[in-house]
């Protein structure tokens, strides 16, 4: 589509623009009237850079009882996002060449938004063959591995590293397994648990041993860090001191930043999620946000079946595409967030760590990809108005103060509540 976005704000500038959109480019961005044949006039709303979820579970291959591609691309254009990076705990893994093809094939197939794949490590050999694939980077669940399979592991990146394409960088799941299998193995001994005691048998101190680990095997094997779904404030001291040493980067999801452990007693195993939601006095907080971080969803929904099953039988995973960004609207509206930082935290600093091309900024030459906020649509969370599989999420009944009302993908619109 060619055509004329009219009357935008920008968050950086004063002043309405309009932006003309040409074979899914920008190609001119102008406080004077621009002609086009066609013109959406976003009445005086914010346009931001499409927003990115470097975060996801689609559960496609394998597991699409819970999401597949197309429900969970649907999901993420309902809410705001335009890019989505699917993570490869699929069945099979994608840690394999044939099964990272099979899933790319999935995707471009079903997804209604653009998307990125993480490979599964493998051996050397197989991740060789996965790289001809281009995965933005390798995800390793650090709470599966010994401190052995993680030394070769890191090890073989860096062999990867220095005889591929492959840049080095390295997402991390961050829990330490030697702690989390002995407090689990306590945990699990007693006659009776209450879900809150899933936060204690997977303690802040298993993040902050892992995020050390993690720091000193990048360093040693001169790669590039991306810690997931950080929800520890010690964690991220840690990584912060790290920034002097290492290429390192984080994210934030929204139920570790608005979610304390009582959670538990209110919502049950719904809330239960890896890692877990932390207390109180050692949590992440929406005061942690500033202009370099970054949310990644972790957007991981389960049978509400699945998500029933008991304090450890219960599937750990919570869907959070359609809310994190009214949630931080939110946020925005009562003063706790400056608007400035909304497109830098869900566009700009993903895009600059998982290197995306052409997107992250509103730019001439740039992709067609936008999100276009109402700040001040109001609105209550109704689960049953999703686009998710998932029947359960505890932001539902949440009242919110600021919506994605538009979203484009390459100049086409895919969700509109204009």
């Amino acid at each position: 589509m060619d055509f004329v976005i009219k009357n935008c704000k920008l968050v950086d500038k004063v002043g309405n623009y309009n932006i003309k959109v040409e074979d899914s480019k920008i190609t001119n961005i102008s406080k004077s009237t621009i002609k086009g044949d066609d013109i959406i006039d976003i009445k005086d709303n914010y346009i931001l850079p499409g927003f990115i979820d470097p975060h996801v579970h689609f559960r496609d291959p394998g597991l699409t009882q819970k999401e597949d591609f197309k429900t969970g691309s649907l999901s993420a254009a309902n809410g705001g996002f335009t890019t989505i990076i699917d993570m490869p705990n699929t069945i099979p893994k994608t840690n394999t060449y044939s099964a990272l093809k099979e899933k790319i094939k999935i995707a471009e197939k079903k997804s209604v938004v653009n998307f990125k794949l993480q490979a599964g490590t493998n051996n050397l050999d197989e991740m060789k063959k996965i790289m001809e694939l281009k995965p933005v980077s390798f995800k390793i669940f650090m709470d599966l591995e010994s401190d052995e399979s993680l030394e070769k592991i890191f090890n073989d990146l860096a062999i990867l590293k220095n005889t591929t394409n492959y840049n080095g960088l390295v997402a991390t799941h961050c829990e330490k397994k030697n702690i989390v299998d002995e407090k689990t193995k306590i945990f699990k001994e007693k006659e009776k648990n209450k879900a809150i005691n899933y936060s204690y048998a997977r303690p802040a101190v298993a993040e902050e041993e892992s995020v050390k680990q993690a720091i000193d095997l990048v360093r040693r094997n001169n790669l590039r860090l991306h810690i997931c779904h950080l929800s520890s404030s010690k964690s991220l001291a840690i990584a912060k001191k790290a920034k002097n040493i290492i290429d390192v980067s984080w994210e934030f999801t929204p139920h570790h930043l608005l979610l304390n452990n009582d959670a538990y007693n209110l919502y049950d195993t719904l809330v239960k999620t890896n890692p877990p939601l932390r207390e109180k006095k050692e949590s992440v907080k929406i005061s942690d946000l500033d202009e370099n971080s970054i949310i990644g969803t972790d957007h991981a929904p389960h049978t509400l079946k699945e998500k029933t099953l008991g304090v450890f039988k219960s599937s750990p995973g919570i869907p959070n595409l359609e809310t994190v960004v009214p949630i931080l609207l939110t946020e925005v509206n009562k003063n706790n967030l400056d608007l400035k930082i909304i497109p830098k935290i869900l566009s700009e600093n993903a895009a600059k760590v998982y290197d995306l091309k052409n997107k992250g900024s509103i730019n001439v030459g740039n992709d067609a990809d936008f999100t276009i906020i109402d700040l001040k649509r109001e609105g209550i969370f109704n689960i049953d108005e999703f686009k998710t599989k998932a029947e359960y999420s505890p932001f539902d009944g949440f009242e919110y103060v600021g919506m994605p009302i538009m979203t484009i993908v390459n100049g086409k619109i895919v969700m509109d509540k204009l």
